[in-house]
């Protein structure tokens, strides 16, 4: 299940990125197509999920 959790928050975070981006950039006065936000969507997920990652193994470092 653990699994299953950790995909579900990475599906859940990208739906959450995409559509606060299509809401926040044009007030920013960035105009973007849904493809670009679906892309820039993309990249920040994969960003985020390298974070997790490291501070995941720097925690586990210190632990030990």
């Amino acid at each position: 299940m653990s699994l299953v959790e950790a995909i579900a928050n990475v599906i859940v975070g990208y739906g959450v990125a995409v559509i606060t981006q299509m809401m926040i950039f044009p007030a920013f006065g960035l105009h973007t197509t849904l493809a670009q936000n679906l892309t820039i969507g993309a990249l920040f997920t994969i960003v985020s999920i390298a974070r997790s990652f490291a501070l995941r193994r720097l925690f586990e470092a210190i632990r030990l």
